[in-house]
């Protein structure tokens, strides 16, 4: 299962996912692309876009696009708060649908 990070996410918290193939925003060198055609570009390569943009499923018809998208809710996107979301996203990778947003967090 291939992942993305969203760029607003420290790239050090790919380290939480070792049994899955993961990269960021920035690594694709597509920092500063908008969400519906980052998402577009995203779909092609991976199953799954990990972000903290809570606005993403309000701004973007998640339904036309091949990925599953998971929105983490954490108190900062700092890697302190949003590391004890890891075990979660694991969790839920599996089942996380295309086309929908999973919210995992507070």
């Amino acid at each position: 299962m291939k992942l993305l990070l969203d760029e607003c996410i420290d790239r050090k918290f790919a380290k939480e996912f070792v049994d899955y193939e993961i990269k960021t925003v920035p690594q694709m060198k597509w920092a500063g692309i908008k969400n519906g055609e980052l998402l577009a570009l995203a779909q092609a390569e991976f199953d799954v876009f990990i972000t903290v943009d809570q606005n993403l499923s309000f701004q973007q018809n998640l339904s036309q696009f091949d990925i599953a998208v998971i929105v983490l809710q954490a108190s900062s996107n700092r890697l302190a708060d949003l590391k004890p979301l890891a075990p979660q996203i694991i969790a839920i990778l599996i089942s996380a649908a295309r086309g929908q947003a999973t919210i995992v967090g507070a």
